[in-house]
């Protein structure tokens, strides 16, 4: 800690003091006028709608890209900076000065002799100060240069010196440079560097050190994954401002009551949902818990008329590849022929744009590190790498992603609110993948599943996502297992990618729909889509890509439902 710290921390104490105080006052005397005598109806607003004013009275959920990047630079700003010899030479003078001053108040009129020599003393301190200073600088910044031209050099020994360089190896070269002119100055790589050396596979290792280099805004790889950052939102802000604008026919600006609250760095704030039907909206805390069984008295409900349009429930995931390609062409026809060409390119040159800079940003990373060269290093530091770059991006990059999707999302959002009350063996699970008692814990059945899937819209890292897809199978495997013994459920040849799992694909896709209706989170289609895209293709031939592909194919079928119980209605 600097020796001023306390010294700082008193004045910062002072500083809140004194503006809770200035606050209240405020408080008191504009208690009165801000209160309206009468407020017709007023909307009810969701605090959780962080808007901003964009350029002709235009309002966006998001900020501009010019504040956006002045957001990110302030951290690097905020940084300490040494003081050149000059800027040093300036304190010091001014400390002169104050002496000085304090001297001559001291002093009688009557000793003008005095007050004259002290007057020529601190002139020629102070000028010998500057002098000192400025030849202290000169001298520095020669050799800052024969250092600079030294680094280059290596550098350009590390690139083979070629001829003809891309733009984006000149680049390189010079971040390189800077990368190596930043080890001059800390010592703090070298004993990272002689850590891996030691221990080449610790993992853990991996994790210490990109935390700790990422948490430095003034190393020249983070001062380039903020750029990076800049220049992917700059992209994608003009696609996601023209698709929020309002088009006729489609909703008002306004959130689903039904839909839950997040917090604004959340990415359900990002988009809005599709038209959905009004009737009877869900608590914000959970969904209802429905009936499993059909009244005998009152009027008919339509989960009878609903349950008999679905198909039989032991055929219903049958021929699921006959399913998924029906699913998958429709999905197209909805996706790609109801919107602009434009945005389709645009979403895909911003996808091209962020692999390109998850690129960079692992291949100047490695090139600072040459320990971290190992196929499980390189899958470690992508993961430290992708949740500092996708947490300020990821809401405005799934606004496009539901915007592309959004009749998709919208034949969800049907499915969801027609089927919302079906029980469960209406969806295809069997009874014996049920609770006996469903009305003993009061909620219904999955219920732990649902509320795990529904945490998935809290994390904005594609790597977190994933993770909570694969906790919401598990999940789901565990009820099935204290629903249903081992030994009674159905046997899944073949490996199993979830562990201990007590059930097989068969009656895990009926579940995993049952699931998906009762998350009421239309925009999985969009998360699942943007999940695909980033997650790295290790992933996807494991645990983690079957469970992304089983959550695909539940979200699939539930699109396709059929809407004749809504027509009945």
């Amino acid at each position: 800690m600097p020796p001023d710290t306390s010294k700082m921390l008193k004045l910062a104490q002072q500083c809140l003091e004194r503006a809770q105080s200035t606050a209240a006052k405020l408080g008191k005397t504009r208690l009165k006028p801000a209160m309206p005598a009468a407020a017709p109806n007023p909307q009810p607003a969701g605090r959780h709608r962080r808007v901003y004013s964009d350029e002709g009275g235009k309002l966006s959920p998001f900020l501009p890209p010019e504040i956006f990047q002045k957001l990110q630079g302030a951290e690097s700003r905020s940084s300490k900076k040494e003081l050149t010899p000059l800027e040093e030479a300036s304190l010091q003078n001014q400390k002169l000065k104050a002496a000085y001053e304090a001297r001559m108040a001291r002093l009688d009129p009557s000793q003008a002799m005095q007050k004259t020599s002290l007057t020529l003393s601190l002139q020629r301190q102070m000028m010998e100060n500057l002098v000192i200073a400025k030849a202290r600088e000169e001298t520095l910044q020669r050799k800052m240069e024969e250092r600079r031209l030294r680094l280059q050099e290596a550098a350009n020994r590390r690139f083979c010196s070629q001829v003809a360089l891309t733009p984006e190896e000149r680049e390189q070269r010079a971040l390189y440079a800077a990368i190596l002119e930043y080890e001059q100055d800390h010592d703090w790589p070298k004993y990272w560097k002689a850590k891996l050396k030691r221990s080449p596979g610790d993992l853990s290792l991996v994790t210490s050190l990109l935390s700790h280099l990422l948490s430095l805004p003034d190393h020249p790889i983070v001062q380039l994954l903020r750029r990076l950052q800049c220049a992917v939102y700059s992209t994608l802000y003009p696609a996601v401002s023209r698709a929020a604008a309002p088009a006729p026919g489609c909703c008002p600006l306004t959130p689903n009551p039904g839909s839950r609250r997040l917090r604004p760095s959340q990415s359900l704030h990002c988009m809005l949902s599709p038209c959905e039907p009004s009737t009877a909206p869900w608590p914000q805390d959970s969904p209802p818990t429905p009936p499993l069984h059909p009244h005998p008295t009152g009027p008919p409900s339509p989960v009878g008329d609903i349950a008999s349009g679905l198909p039989d429930k032991d055929s219903s995931f049958e021929d699921l590849e006959q399913f998924l390609g029906t699913s998958e062409w429709q999905g197209r026809a909805q996706g790609h022929g109801g919107q602009p060409e434009p945005q389709l390119q645009q979403l895909k040159s911003a996808v091209e744009d962020i692999h390109n800079a998850i690129d960079r940003l692992l291949s100047l990373t490695l090139l600072a590190f040459e320990g971290l060269n190992t196929a499980a290093s390189k899958d470690r530091c992508l993961a430290c790498i992708e949740e500092p770059f996708f947490s300020p991006l990821w809401p405005l990059l799934l606004a496009l992603y539901r915007s592309v999707h959004q009749a998709r999302e919208a034949a969800l959002s049907r499915s969801m609110e027609l089927y919302r009350n079906a029980p469960p063996t209406a969806i295809g699970i069997p009874t014996k993948l049920l609770p006996k008692d469903p009305e003993a814990k009061g909620t219904y059945p999955y219920c732990a599943a649902a509320q795990e899937l529904g945490l998935l819209v809290l994390e904005s890292c594609p790597q977190k996502k994933l993770e909570c897809i694969v906790r919401t199978l598990r999940v789901i495997c565990v009820c099935a297992e204290d629903y249903c013994p081992t030994s009674e459920a159905t046997p899944q040849a073949g490996p199993q990618p979830i562990a201990a799992a007590a059930i097989g694909a068969d009656d895990l896709l009926p579940i995993l729909s049952f699931v998906v209706l009762r998350s009421g989170l239309p925009q999985l289609v969009s998360e699942c889509a943007a999940l695909e895209e980033f997650i790295h293709e290790g992933y996807l031939i494991g645990e983690e890509g079957y469970c992304l592909t089983s959550l695909q194919s539940a979200l699939s079928y539930v699109e396709l439902l059929p809407r004749g119980g809504l027509a009945k209605q």
